[in-house]
């Protein structure tokens, strides 16, 4: 299954709110009521990615809270707690000149030099600026096992070819 084919984890499920079946929701989004937005949601349950619906969301609070269909009372809801929310990835809308943290993972990472880093594996929000993580090759001359790169575009970032799984950088290979 490509990194694409895989559900995005936009949320999870918290802690039950009345006796009803409303849960409160985290979400993960940049507006968190954004995730209402998203339609089926996926709850990931002993390792399967099962369709939910939402019957009925609203802000409570400085929080966010949810009916599910189907979802009637405290006991189905509380054991619900802590499912992570997904969405399939072709829910998420379309990007003109950019792309998103997932199209990262899984390319290759040069220097402008011509020296390959590695392959990202990750990505990390540090607050001033986006990292990537690069898993290094097993034969790195300089001995690196992982490397972290800021993702500081025309700075560090040279080029992000998505297409041909590429990232050029402007980076010392012996960091």
């Amino acid at each position: 299954m490509s990194s694409t084919d895989k559900p995005m984890v936009v949320g999870r499920l918290g802690a039950v709110y009345g006796i009803k079946g409303w849960m409160k929701i985290n979400s993960f989004t940049d507006i968190p009521e954004g995730i209402f937005d998203y339609s089926p949601w996926l709850i990931e349950q002993k390792g399967e990615w099962v369709e939910v619906a939402i019957e009925d969301c609203k802000r409570h609070g400085k929080g966010l809270v949810a009916k599910l269909v189907g979802v009637d009372v405290r006991e189905e809801a509380q054991a619900l707690t802590g499912a992570e929310i997904a969405i399939n990835a072709d829910q998420l809308p379309a990007l003109d000149d950019d792309f998103y943290w997932r199209d990262l993972i899984g390319c290759s990472v040069e220097t402008d030099k011509g020296y390959t880093l590695g392959k990202v594996t990750d990505m990390m929000e540090t607050g001033s600026n986006d990292v990537l993580v690069i898993k290094a090759n097993a034969t790195d001359a300089f001995g690196k096992k992982e490397r972290l790169v800021p993702f500081l575009y025309e700075t560090v970032i040279i080029n992000v070819d998505i297409t041909t799984q590429k990232i050029i950088v402007n980076w010392d290979p012996s960091f």
